[in-house]
């Protein structure tokens, strides 16, 4: 599946976001990343992360939401989040 033009990508996955969640990765991949923004602060007149929550889920819809989950941690900031998210998604998609 092709990435439409005005899509959000992020070093080749796409970058979907939900209110105070961000989906990173595809979903017709095995794994994708999930990351949830716990807490912000305002910067002038910006909501800015300080504690995010990423897990590396697997896709599969027959698996109860907590049975997909292979890691989790929380990182402060969204930044160091998504370093992490970037390596753990592209060392679980090279593992297929």
């Amino acid at each position: 599946m092709a990435a439409k033009k005005n899509d959000l990508m992020y070093k080749g996955h796409p970058l979907r976001r939900k209110d105070n969640l961000i989906y990173f990765g595809s979903m017709a991949d095995k794994y994708i990343i999930m990351l949830q923004i716990l807490e912000t602060k305002k910067v002038k007149d910006l909501d800015v992360a300080t504690r995010v929550a990423v897990q590396l889920q697997l896709t599969d819809p027959d698996l109860k939401s907590r049975d997909r989950v292979v890691k989790k941690t929380e990182k402060d900031g969204l930044y160091p989040a998504m370093d992490v998210a970037a390596v753990w998604l592209e060392r679980a998609l090279a593992t297929k």
